[in-house]
């Protein structure tokens, strides 16, 4: 097959249609489905498929018995269909918010601890110079936010570049390391001990994050390292409102980033235990898509990150 001309879309003539189409049929797994979903005949979708296989020179979908799976070059297709439409769309919003005044509309992912201190620093900043901006943040773990980005859902996001992710069309900006801290309710005796170690904590109830988890393995291997059995009275959860009440209703503990340790601690939900846990958590930083061309406010916004980043970290 000759390689295609970069705006090979042009030529062919490509519809908002087609798009539309590919993301029923992935949605829907079904010709007929999709077709009804856009208020067209099943010929008519049928047909506008085989033009863009015919374009592309490659088979989109698998047909089978009940339905039709998305081959490999289906799967490609299906994703920047979903993010040239979102493009469209934020490029629509943006028109009207300048129309209206506004500058636009900026969405971004952000785990935990960057949200904590570095985030709400920039948004602040941010909002100095363009009030009306409106800014959609998005707190999740950093797997949920990479697949977002690269469904064009987010302008970039702050977060970790996974072992297993080889993305070559991501950018990744480290902007800090993050150290833990184990972390109990106020007043917890272990809090005015002096010289704690290891040995003091390791048979206390423990909530941790679940069995397989990057931060689990590293809690128990540091016990491990230290000749010590990792906890065994735990609760395996992620969820922080539970573990805010568990730590405040008993004399159970846990282990959280230090930005995070230090938020609740200021609002005197917690106290840090004095100890320093010999192990840090993977860095994080700025991630983005690098053929996603942002809008004036992400930039404004990517600014404010980058430049809080340099006086927070």
């Amino acid at each position: 097959m000759d390689t295609l001309n970069p705006n090979w879309f042009l030529r062919a003539r490509l519809k908002t249609r087609q798009l539309l189409l590919l993301i029923a049929l992935d949605e829907q797994r079904n010709i007929h489905r999709a077709a009804e979903t856009l208020h067209m005949t099943q010929p008519a979708a049928s047909k506008q498929i085989k033009d863009l296989e015919e374009m592309l020179d490659v088979k989109l979908f698998e047909r089978l018995p009940r339905g039709m799976e998305p081959t490999l070059f289906g799967e490609t297709m299906i994703r920047h269909a979903r993010m040239a439409l979102t493009s469209l769309s934020l490029a629509h919003d943006d028109v009207l918010a300048l129309k209206s005044g506004l500058v636009g509309q900026v969405e971004i992912g952000v785990i935990m601890t960057p949200a904590m201190s570095l985030l709400p620093k920039a948004i602040a900043k941010v909002k100095q110079q363009a009030p009306l901006l409106r800014i959609g943040v998005h707190m999740e773990p950093s797997n949920t936010l990479l697949n977002m980005l690269e469904r064009g859902t987010l302008d970039f996001m702050i977060g970790r570049i996974l072992e297993h992710d080889t993305n070559s069309r991501l950018t990744y900006e480290e902007l800090t390391e993050e150290p833990a801290c184990a972390v109990a309710r106020i007043g917890h005796p272990l809090a005015s001990a002096p010289n704690l170690t290891l040995k003091d904590i390791a048979g206390h109830p423990w909530v941790l994050p679940p069995q397989g988890s990057i931060l689990r393995h590293r809690v128990d291997m540091m016990f491990r390292r230290a000749g010590l059995e990792p906890p065994a009275n735990t609760v395996d959860t992620t969820a922080l409102l539970l573990i805010t009440a568990l730590l405040q209703q008993t004399d159970t503990l846990h282990v959280m980033p230090v930005d995070v340790a230090r938020y609740y601690q200021s609002l005197n939900v917690l106290t840090i235990l004095p100890i320093e846990l010999p192990f840090k958590m993977d860095a994080f930083g700025i991630i983005r898509q690098q053929d996603h061309l942002l809008s004036p406010g992400a930039n404004l916004l990517l600014t404010a990150v980058r430049s809080t980043a340099k006086e927070v970290y």
